[in-house]
């Protein structure tokens, strides 16, 4: 996930993902978010990347991204984006089990279910630890990803919950891949 704060430079990011590997671009506040939206989609496109654009469905179709990534207040919205453009990725921000469903529901195809940890992205938020993340993974009809704080050193505590992968933003920021193989 991009984050203009904490990651200074997206596009040098991306070209350090593996192949397959998917980008969330956030950087919501930018002013320069189209111009970094159509560069990060070259990067994407010439790398095998999935590039999903946060909250602006017509910026997403813009650049030819791979799909949208949906606050959870607005994942209502997944199911008439999917129908708009069929071959997208729709993913939904998730905090709780009532989250999960209602992105179920409502035709998302994939959730971030965060945080996990303890995150400098949000430093108030009551971290699920990895026990319920796993309880909530297993229980939730979507494909769950994990979200928030997780570092080469907790990731591995995270292989058996039922999660399909998890996304970050230290882990790329810092140059330091993360895995929970």
């Amino acid at each position: 996930m991009t984050d203009q704060d904490r990651l200074a430079d997206p596009c040098a990011a991306a070209n350090r993902l593996p192949q397959g590997s998917g980008i969330i671009l956030r950087n919501y506040g930018d002013t320069d978010r189209p111009r970094l939206a159509a560069a990060l989609s070259r990067i994407c496109r010439a790398r095998g990347l999935i590039l999903l654009v946060a909250g602006d469905g017509g910026l997403a179709a813009k650049v030819g991204a791979h799909g949208l990534h949906l606050p959870e207040y607005a994942a209502a919205q997944a199911g008439p984006w999917s129908r708009r453009h069929r071959n997208w990725l729709i993913t939904t921000a998730a905090h709780s089990a009532r989250a999960l469903r209602h992105a179920a529901q409502a035709g998302a195809h994939a959730a971030l279910l965060s945080p996990v940890f303890p995150t400098d992205s949000h430093p108030k938020a009551k971290a699920l630890g990895p026990l319920q993340f796993a309880r909530l993974t297993r229980r939730s009809r979507l494909p769950v990803y994990g979200l928030g704080g997780i570092d080469s050193t907790n990731a591995r505590l995270l292989k058996m919950s039922g999660a399909v992968g998890i996304a970050g933003i230290s882990g790329i920021a810092d140059g330091q891949p993360v895995s929970a193989d």
